[in-house]
């Protein structure tokens, strides 16, 4: 067999009990009343390999495989004295010694600790037989890695005589005394298969009771043979079905990648302990408590434990988990450190006695309880995530029995099996939704804490957030290793079975909230949940937060409310119930397994097996097409077929990139002969995988998966780059540009005499900011936001309000031309909290404005500083003697103005959000300085309200009749990302609503591979983002509806699952950037669909869809290949220098070259346009601002000109109905660089509109169903535009 491979189902199989030594001691066993207490040994182990091809030189037969010398070649451990087996030599055993090293034992099993695991009671010498019975082990390194064990304890009779012979098996003498004693049989495996192991020993053991004994050493040895023969299925839907006679053993996959083998009965702990005792455990494992299982037995110690770690997934326990303590390892629970262990429950005083803060879980009892008292003591799970958890338990059905109280008695044991199982796995399904759920219900908002740029958590602004009640239980578990661990899961992004279960039920308010960059407040939907009382109880200090995206005015399409909820919606919905009906492989029958002949022959029938299921399933099935090129892969390394190994895992390219084996193909390709490379390198698709192997191999990667900190106050002074990180890890804004104004504000000098918190910049010296200042104004910022969490508002007052308004800033309280009351501002408006009865005066919307200013009225021999606001509904003007809050209202209100005026002229709500950020600064930069030019500070926020100055606010009217909406895809990064592509796909009917499955959505390439995914129906972002690469990416197209491409600079094509929105499949073909694709319409419905793809370096490559196989590459000749288009059966190529039409074998049909008149451009074309109504094709470059039409039918006939005026250059151009819209870029008179659209008539040839779409080039078009455009901008802009058409 090949070397360096992955084990199959066995790792190792040990035999221990007592020694024929020991057994000889007569002595023991005479005169004793009570049954002696043995020492057990290790007699047999048995590890693979079990044959090679080496060995079979000298054994040309079966009967030589299994001859005593071959037994004797290398199966036993070496020890420092001889290790004794049972022999089929006679009477008398003697001791059998390897005489080679060459036996791998598992690293991490101690065979010198393995006797008291396998006989934690200890090992006796009865007078009566027992029944057989199990247990399972868990052994872990130090490096945290685990190997499984399952154990079966068997009861052997032994024959006594005085002259001391020992006699077995019908060897009878007159006057034998017969005793009892036990053997394990411990089947050690990488995989926790407890189910499938206890099931294959069961097996054994029926056929060893009937087997002579001079046989066993030679059976125990081919049944770990055999074992050893079983591949592992990959993550999925796959299973492995093998014959032990008599059962039929079914090997289930790991749900996902991340998941462990989950090959247990999950309900056993709802079985042995009232859900609330199970969130007690829980908890208690969550803060990394001391817990001891206890049981009389011993299986259940381990099934129960394992279950309660499947149960915290994705947090893994990082400390010792031992869930066996043998008597003589009960001075582990000594360890300083955080463990589980387990251990019998007749020491259950020897243990609460050592030590004071264990957590006892009786399992027998079903109590949960510490060694210090008879309650538990620790923080309960939060109130939300209990009661959700309690109320899914309630509703579980735990008992088979009652599920076939109406099902006739199977006759088969097979059926009757499989039937369980089934049962068993849907059970486990509902059981993971429900834990699962739980965990999200902890952790959920964790993610809302996370700087992912610094990899920073603000925990005390999470806790902040908390209810009261759940402090001590966050405040224990943020502290962990656990949580830590999670916490850099969440940092890399992993997308997990959290993510996605967070995804799915997160509410549409919920998934708003992504879309904005404003603190973080209540509500009025949500603090009208929380508190529901008349009396008016506001705190002094009010702000809020979430700006509403989807503003009703700003919006076309409907956006659907969803309240949070307190319990979710159904978990059958959850991310784990399967989407796929479960398949099973059955292997062929174990063959004689120790003849290397016999057993390269199984593997060869095998291989056979896989490659006919291969030619069954349908290329429309590419997840199971995927594992059974996954299990040929396997069987061929193990095989030594290394080539034809390479061959299956690079399918997997195409197929599910989700199950790729990259440490067992780095071993592949290490161990390749010279002949075998060679033969690899000749085979261009293996040539590119050995390369990318060795170029994963050279890239350097993080061991721990990256840092986690956690966020501090400075204690330095510091510079601008210092301050931006620090603002942006503390999550208060993350807008680069913002921040530098923030720390403009807080460098304001004052005179030098004073005692300054801030710094002036002197000659040759930056400017930096104090870290008592930072101070200040955090806690400010944080004290403001935490006085919105108790906000309370009259039920009068919530009449007026929408429901998505939040209170930003109220005043003290003032007399105003309206009465006296406090001025409270929301996003939308100022209205006048009144005193005595509590009631709602409306001052104005901020649209509604015409002018602010600040006058003086008097009062007595004072004049009293008065804000006066003139609104164009009504004539009077709006008085408030604000007094010393007078100049801060006056800024705040002027920016909340000019805001709100943007955001009404550019249809982008963004403003609006950037305005009310400013302003809440504003108000921290006041309040934290406290000196005589605090508000001068202030206006170093005043954004919108100078801008209004620097550029006219006023947008052309085509422009603001046509623009309907704007969104911002970068409010996630630190400062704007280009939009390089943009694909609109059209809802689906039928396919379940589930996270939106259904609906419409908007795909959204920026920067270094990051697509971003919208709901199309309400312009909410459905997911944060899916990485596909780290290139730019070109060009995207909609293959069907279970599969998106998007072609890569990295030379790759990415193919997106649209209804998972995930990505796990790649095509490899192309050597250069890819920077088309074009879809050829079915001619029938029998026909194949076929893709064409195309690179920078001229190669265009045809697909069979279906298949993802490359059916024809060919080569066009032009400089820079930049698109393709299928027309009329034929391929059009756009190049620099020309334009091809090619026919489908790759010859040139036509060709159309640059106009006379732009020879000299460098950039050439770039856009073209072909459609069949006037069969004219159409085409923009990149230098010039204009667009040539030439008639198809003779392309020879004198073309036509379309001047676009301001225009520098072409980007793009689309069709829509009878229209051709050009994406630009171009000049203002300013100099900068704008992003023009142009509107063109096909009939006409005349551009009817020209709208001033970006601050910055249009980099891309898409349309939505022909009533909208959407657009794309560089980076200078960044955001997407959505278009009327008309």
């Amino acid at each position: 067999m090949a070397k360096n491979v992955p084990s199959g189902l066995l790792e190792a199989c040990v035999v221990l009990g007592v020694s024929n030594e020991r057994l000889k001691d007569a002595g023991l066993l005479q005169g004793k009343d009570k049954e002696p207490l043995v020492e057990a040994e290790v007699l047999q182990v048995h590890a693979p390999p079990f044959v090679t091809k080496e060995s079979s030189s000298n054994s040309t037969d079966h009967a030589q495989a299994f001859s005593r010398a071959q037994r004797r070649r290398s199966f036993k451990k070496k020890r420092d004295r001889p290790v004794s087996t049972i022999s089929n030599s006679g009477q008398t055993n003697e001791p059998v010694v390897a005489d080679s090293d060459d036996l791998s034992v598992p690293q991490n099993i101690d065979l010198i600790a393995l006797p008291q695991l396998c006989f934690p009671d200890g090992l006796r010498i009865t007078n009566e037989s027992r029944e057989d019975c199990f247990h399972f082990l868990v052994f872990t390194d130090v490096f945290g890695n685990q190997t499984h064990g399952v154990v079966a304890q068997y009861c052997k009779p032994v024959h006594f005589q005085q002259d001391n012979g020992i006699h077995q098996n019908g060897h009878r003498f007159n006057k034998l005394q017969r005793v009892y004693t036990t053997y394990s049989i411990c089947i050690i495996s990488k995989y926790p298969y407890y189910n499938a192991l206890r099931d294959c020993l069961s097996c054994f053991l029926h056929h060893l009771k009937t087997s002579r004994m001079c046989e066993f050493e030679e059976q125990v040895k081919e049944f770990s043979a055999k074992l050893a023969l079983v591949p592992i299925p990959p993550p999925g839907s796959l299973h492995v079905v093998f014959n032990l006679r008599p059962f039929q053993i079914e090997l289930p996959s790991r749900l996902d990648v991340d998941r462990p083998v989950m090959d247990l009965d999950l309900h056993l702990p709802f079985l042995c302990f009232k859900p609330k005792h199970i969130l007690q455990i829980i908890s208690s494992i969550l803060m990394e408590q001391r817990v001891v299982f206890l049981s009389t037995d011993w299986a259940k110690l381990t099934l129960v434990a394992e279950c309660f770690m499947i149960f915290i997934h994705p947090l893994r326990w990082q400390h010792p988990f031992v869930p066996v303590l043998s008597r003589q390892m009960l001075d582990f629970i000594m360890a300083p450190t955080a463990y589980l262990m387990g251990c019998h429950t007749s020491h259950f005083e020897e243990v609460a006695e050592e030590l004071d803060d264990l957590v006892l879980v009786d399992i027998d009892k079903g109590t949960v309880s510490s060694s210090s008292s008879h309650s538990l003591k620790l923080p309960d799970v939060p109130l939300t995530a209990r009661d959700c958890f309690i109320f899914r338990a309630k509703g579980l059905q735990l008992h088979y029995d009652l599920e076939v109280c109406c099902a006739g008695s199977r006759t088969d044991i097979n059926e009757l099996r499989a039937h369980r199982r089934q049962w068993q796995h849907k059970l486990n399904t509902l059981i993971l939704n429900i834990t699962m759920e739980l965990i999200v219900n902890i952790f959920s908002e964790v993610c809302d804490f996370l700087n992912y740029e610094h990899r920073v958590f603000n925990s005390e602004e999470f806790l902040r957030s908390r209810e009261m009640t759940d402090h001590e239980f966050y405040k224990k578990v943020l502290d962990t290793h656990i949580f830590h661990s999670f916490l850099r899961e969440r940092l890399n992004r992993k997308n997990d079975a959290f993510t996605r279960m967070q995804l799915n039920i997160r509410s549409e308010t919920r998934r708003m909230k992504v879309m904005t960059e404003s603190p973080r407040r209540p509500t009025m939907e949500e603090i009208n949940r929380k508190y529901v009382r008349p009396e008016n109880g506001l705190n002094s200090r009010l702000g809020v937060s979430m700006p509403n995206l989807a503003d009703p005015r700003l919006l076309t399409m409907p956006i659907r409310q969803t309240s949070m909820r307190i319990i979710p919606e159904p978990f059958q919905n959850g991310i784990w119930s399967p989407s796929r009906p479960i398949k099973t492989f059955k292997l062929p029958e174990f063959p004689p397994p120790l003849s290397y002949q016999y057993v390269q022959s199984y593997y060869n029938d095998l291989i056979g097996l896989l490659s006919k299921a291969i030619t069954s399933v349908t290329p429309d099935d590419s997840a199971l097409l995927a594992r059974y090129y996954y299990l040929r892969g396997l069987v061929n390394s193990v095989a030594g077929k290394r080539v034809d190994a390479l061959a299956d895992f690079q399918s997997l390219y195409k197929t599910d990139m989700d199950i790729f084996p990259a440490e067992l193909l780095n071993t592949l390709v290490e161990s390749l002969l010279v002949e075998e490379r060679r033969t690899a390198e000749r085979r261009p698709d293996l040539k590119r995988l050995i390369s990318r192997v060795k170029r994963e191999n050279e890239r350097a990667r993080p061991v721990d998966g990256g840092t986690v900190k956690r966020f501090e106050l400075p204690k330095k002074h510091m510079h601008m780059e210092d301050f931006v990180r620090r603002v942006q890890e503390s999550g208060i804004v993350k807008d680069q540009g913002t921040i530098q104004r923030l720390f403009e504000a807080l460098t304001v000098g004052v005179d030098s005499t004073s005692q300054s918190v801030f710094y002036l910049e002197l000659k040759g010296q930056q400017k930096q900011v104090d870290p008592e200042t930072f101070c200040y104004f955090y806690n400010f910022w944080k004290d403001t936001e935490a006085a919105a969490q108790d906000v309370d508002l009259p039920v009068v007052v919530l009449e007026h309000l929408e429901t998505d308004e939040c209170v930003y800033k109220l005043s003290s309280s003032v007399k105003t031309s309206h009465g006296v009351g406090k001025i409270a501002m929301t996003q939308r408006r100022l209205f006048l909290l009144t005193e005595g009865r509590p009631g709602y005066v409306e001052i104005t919307k901020f649209r509604d404005i015409e002018d602010v200013k600040i006058s003086s009225a008097p009062f007595l021999l004072l004049r009293i500083p008065t804000l006066k606001i003139k609104t164009s509904l009504r004539k009077e003007m709006f008085e408030a003697n604000l007094k010393s809050e007078c100049d801060l209202w006056h800024l705040m209100i002027k920016e909340m103005w000019a805001g709100r005026k943007m955001a009404d002229d550019h249809k982008d709500p963004q403003f609006m959000e950037q305005a009310l950020t400013n302003t809440l600064l504003m108000d921290a930069v006041v309040n934290s300085l406290q000196s005589q030019k605090a508000i001068f500070a202030a206006t170093k926020l005043a954004y919108f309200d100078k801008k209004k100055f620097d550029v006219p606010m006023m947008v052309p009217k085509t422009t603001s009749e046509t623009l309907k909406h704007k969104i911002n895809p970068s409010l996630e990064q630190t400062s704007p990302q280009a939009v390089d592509v943009l694909l609109y796909t059209p809802g689906q009917l039928g396919v379940s609503e589930l996270n939106s499955g259904g609906n419409p959505k908007l795909w959204c390439a920026l920067s270094d591979g990051k697509v971003l995914v919208f709901n199309a129906a309400s312009w909410s972002m459905q997911q944060n983002s899916v990485q596909v690469g780290k290139s730019r990416l070109n060009c995207m197209l909609a293959v069907n509806q279970d599969q998106l491409w998007i072609g890569s600079k990295d030379s790759f094509i990415y193919i997106i699952n649209p209804r998972s929105v995930s990505c796990n499949k790649q095509l490899t073909e192309h050597r250069g950037e890819v920077t088309g694709l074009a879809l050829e319409e079915r001619i029938d419905k029998f026909s194949q669909t076929v893709a064409y793809s195309c690179s920078e370096d001229g190669s265009v490559i045809v697909w069979d869809v279906s298949t993802l196989q490359a059916k024809r590459h060919f080569s066009v000749s032009c400089d820079r290949l930049q698109s393709i288009q299928i027309h009329n059966g034929m391929l059009w190529c756009c190049g620099r220098n020309c334009l091809l039409e090619v026919r489908r074998n790759g010859t040139v049909h036509r060709k159309v070259s640059l106009p006379d008149h732009l020879l000299s451009s460098p950039r050439g074309f770039s856009s073209f346009l072909l459609f069949n109504e006037s069969e004219q094709l159409w085409a923009g470059f990149a230098d010039a601002g204009e667009l040539c039409v030439w008639h198809c039918r003779d392309l020879n006939k004198p073309f036509i000109r379309i001047q676009l005026k301001d225009c520098a250059g072409v980007v793009c151009m689309i069709k829509v109905k009878n229209q051709i819209w050009v994406g630009c870029h171009g000049r203002s008179p300013e100099g900068k660089t704008r992003g023009k659209i142009y509107v063109v008539n096909t009939d006409r040839y005349t551009v009817e509109k020209e709208l001033m779409a970006h601050d910055d080039s249009v980099q891309t078009l898409c349309s939505a169903e022909h009533r909208y455009v959407l657009s794309g901008a560089a980076r200078a802009d960044g955001k997407i535009g959505i278009w009327k058409v008309e």
